[in-house]
C-alpha cells in the first residue's frame, strides 16, 4: 500500500541525492513508463475515452477549422484547431515569432458559435490574444515542410510515404510552445486540481498535443485526396504510430526545474522508487528474455537516432557501442534473485552515464504491477513554509547536512561565477549572458541556489557568532534579503531530490542537461540540440491511434507497449504498381 508521497512500509533503499541529483546524470536520463506521455495513454485506455471529430472545414491547401470532442467517464472536451496559409519568411520557431501554420486550444466543455467565434479571433493571435478562461491548454505549431511535402506527394500518387523521412525528423509538425496554468487568461491549474481527468502534471498539454498528432494524419490524408484523387491512399497505420509530434524548446524551460523544487522532488522520487522496486525483483527467465529484447530495441532506435549536434552524436555513438555487451552480459550471467542489482552494480563501473539511465529506465519497463501505481503520486502541492521561530543553529545545521554541496565551491572565482541569468526584454524569456563580458547583472535572475545558500550560510554564521541564540527571524530581520532562500532551505531539508547539485553560474555547466531533464519526465525521444541552448524533440513517436485508442483495447500491456519505437518496414508501392502485381 502506498502513502500520498508514494511510499510504503517495506520500501527499498533508494539512490543517494549525490548521486542522482547531479546535473550531469539528470541530463541522460530517458523517457521511462511514468513520463507524461506514457500515463496519459495509459489513462485513457483504462478509463475508455473516445474522440470524435465534430468538424473538419479544410480547402485544397489544409487551411480552415477542425474541431475534435474527447469524451471520458467524467466530463467533455475539445480541441478546436485553426489551420491557415503562412508565408516561408515568417516560419519561425522563436518565440517571438507572430505567425505559426496551426494555432490551437482545448477547451472544457462544449464549444457554440459564440465561443468559436471568440477562439477564432483571438487563438491564432497566441499571446496577443484575449483567451477565454475555458480554454485548458493554448499553444501552435509550423510543419516540418520537407516531411509535409514529401508525405502529401507520396499518399495522392498512391504511395506510402518513405518511413526515412520520419527516421531523420520524426514529425509533420513541431509546437513552439504549449501553455496551461493559467497563461495569457486561459484557465488557471486550480481549475484542474479536483478534476480526475487532468490531476497529473501537464496531463491537459499532453492530450492537446496528442491531438494534434492525430490532426497532422488526417489533415495531409486531405490534401493527398484533393490533389491526388482516386489514386490517392490513407496512411499505413503502422506508419501513422510511428509518426510523433515535435517541439522546439530553449532556455525558458529551465527556471521551472529551479523555481518548482517540490514538484521535481516528486517526480525524481517516484522514479526512483520505480527503479529500486524494479531492481528489488527476482526476475525470471522471461522477464530476462523481456528485457534483452527492450535492449535490442532501445539500440535500433539510437542506432535510427539522426542528430547533428556533436557531443548527442558521441553520447548515442557510446550507448550504442555499449548495449550489445549489456546483452552478452544478461546472456552470461547465470539467474540469480539479485541478478538486477548485479547488472546495476556492473552498469556503474562499467557503462556510459547515459547508458547506465537507460538500463534503469528498461527496468522499470519490465515491472508495471509494481510502478504504475506511482502514476498518480506525480504531482504535488506546492509551498514553501518560513519557520522564523526554528533556532538559527538548527537552521545551520540543516544547512551543514542538507546543502553541503552547495558549501564547497569559490563563487568568487572567475569560472565558478561565468554565467548569469536574465530575462530577455523582447519576451521575457530567460537567458545566459556572461558575467565579466556582457552587460545586464542588474537584471539578473535568482536560479543559481547554490551561491544563495552559500552567502546566507556565511551571514548567518557571522550573525551566530555574537548571538548564539538567535532565532531565524532575528536574523532574517538584520538581513531581510535571505529571506526567500532561508524560506527553501527549511521547507525542503527533507526532500533530498529537490535542488539540482550544481552551480548554475559555472563555466562548465551545461543548460542543456536541465532541459533534457523535463523532457525526460514529458516522455521526449529524438533528444536533438541544436545548440548548447535549444532542443528538438519528439513526442508520442510510437503512440497508439486514435482509432485503436477508440477501439477500446482488451490487452492494455501490448496497447502500451510502444518505447523507443523503430523505423518501420513498409514498401512504397503505387496503386499501378499494386494492381500489375495483382493482376
Amino acid at each position: 500500500m502506498l502513502d500520498r508521497d508514494g511510499r510504503s512500509d517495506a520500501e527499498p533503499a533508494l539512490r543517494p541525492a549525490r548521486q542522482v541529483m547531479a546535473l550531469e546524470r539528470l541530463g541522460s536520463l530517458h523517457a521511462s513508463r511514468l513520463s507524461f506521455v506514457r500515463t496519459l495513454m495509459r489513462q485513457m485506455a483504462h478509463q475508455h475515452w473516445q474522440v470524435s471529430c465534430r468538424r473538419f472545414e479544410l480547402d485544397e491547401e489544409g487551411h480552415g477549422i477542425a474541431i475534435y470532442r474527447v469524451q471520458t467517464p467524467h466530463g467533455r472536451y475539445h480541441e478546436v484547431i485553426f489551420s491557415q496559409p503562412l508565408d516561408d519568411a515568417a516560419r519561425s520557431d522563436r518565440v517571438i515569432a507572430e505567425a505559426w501554420d496551426v494555432t490551437f486550444g482545448l477547451v472544457e466543455g462544449e464549444v457554440d458559435e459564440s465561443l468559436l467565434e471568440q477562439m477564432a479571433t483571438n487563438v491564432p493571435l497566441q499571446e496577443a490574444g484575449r483567451q477565454h478562461p475555458r480554454l485548458l491548454v493554448l499553444s501552435r505549431a509550423n510543419r516540418s515542410l520537407r516531411n509535409f511535402v514529401h508525405f502529401t506527394r507520396a499518399l495522392a500518387s498512391g504511395r506510402q510515404p518513405d518511413p526515412a523521412w520520419l527516421t531523420r525528423v520524426g514529425y509533420l509538425y513541431r509546437t513552439t510552445a504549449v501553455y496551461g496554468n493559467g497563461k495569457f487568461g486561459i484557465a488557471d491549474f486550480a481549475r484542474l486540481r479536483d478534476n480526475p481527468d487532468f490531476r497529473r502534471p501537464f496531463s491537459a498539454q499532453m492530450l492537446a498535443v496528442y491531438l494534434l498528432r492525430h490532426f497532422s494524419i488526417a489533415q495531409v490524408e486531405h490534401i493527398a485526396r484533393a490533389r491526388g484523387g482516386p489514386n490517392a491512399v490513407a496512411m499505413n497505420p503502422e506508419l501513422g504510430r510511428y509518426l510523433g509530434i515535435g517541439n522546439s524548446t530553449g532556455l525558458g524551460m529551465a527556471p521551472f526545474l529551479i523555481n518548482h523544487p517540490k514538484l521535481i522532488q516528486q517526480w525524481i522520487h517516484c522514479r526512483e522508487r520505480a527503479l529500486a522496486l524494479a531492481i528489488d525483483q527476482s526476475p525470471s527467465e522471461a522477464e530476462r528474455g523481456r528485457l534483452i529484447e527492450l535492449t535490442r530495441r532501445a539500440l535500433g532506435h539510437l542506432e535510427q537516432t539522426v542528430t547533428e549536434d556533436v557531443e548527442q552524436s558521441a553520447r548515442n555513438a557510446a550507448t550504442v557501442a555499449a548495449l550489445p555487451g549489456v546483452v552478452a552480459w544478461l546472456r552470461q550471467v547465470p539467474l540469480a534473485p539479485d541478478l538486477w542489482q548485479q547488472l546495476v552494480a556492473w552498469g556503474e563501473h562499467t557503462l556510459p552515464l547515459e547508458t547506465q539511465e537507460l538500463i534503469n529506465t528498461l527496468l522499470i519497463e519490465l515491472y508495471p504491477r509494481q510502478v504504475d501505481a506511482l502514476e498518480d503520486h506525480m504531482g504535488v502541492e506546492e509551498r514553501m513554509e518560513l519557520v522564523p521561530d526554528m533556532p538559527l543553529v538548527r537552521l545551520k545545521q540543516l544547512i551543514d547536512t542538507h546543502y553541503d554541496w552547495a558549501l564547497n565551491e569559490d563563487y568568487d572565482a572567475p569560472d565558478a561565477c561565468y554565467w548569469f541569468w536574465y530575462r530577455s526584454a523582447e519576451k521575457e524569456e530567460p537567458r545566459l549572458g556572461m558575467r565579466h563580458a556582457e552587460p545586464g547583472q542588474e537584471k539578473e535572475m535568482p536560479l543559481a541556489i547554490a551561491p544563495r545558500v552559500r552567502k546566507a550560510y556565511e551571514a548567518l554564521s557571522r550573525f551566530l557568532e555574537e548571538h548564539p541564540r538567535a532565532l531565524v527571524v532575528e536574523f532574517l530581520i538584520a538581513n531581510p534579503r535571505h529571506k526567500e532562500v532561508v524560506r527553501r532551505i527549511q521547507s525542503m531539508a527533507d526532500t533530498p531530490y529537490g535542488e539540482i547539485r550544481a552551480n548554475l553560474w559555472h563555466r562548465d555547466m551545461k543548460p542543456m542537461h536541465l532541459l533534457r531533464t523535463k523532457l525526460s519526465f514529458f516522455g521526449a525521444s529524438r533528444f536533438d540540440p541544436k545548440s548548447d541552448r535549444w532542443v528538438r524533440i519528439t513526442l508520442f513517436q510510437g503512440a497508439p491511434l486514435v482509432e485503436e485508442l477508440n477501439a477500446e483495447p482488451v490487452d492494455l500491456i501490448d496497447f502500451d507497449d510502444w518505447s523507443f519505437p523503430l523505423e518501420p518496414g513498409i514498401a512504397s508501392v503505387s496503386v499501378v504498381e499494386a494492381a500489375t502485381r495483382q493482376g
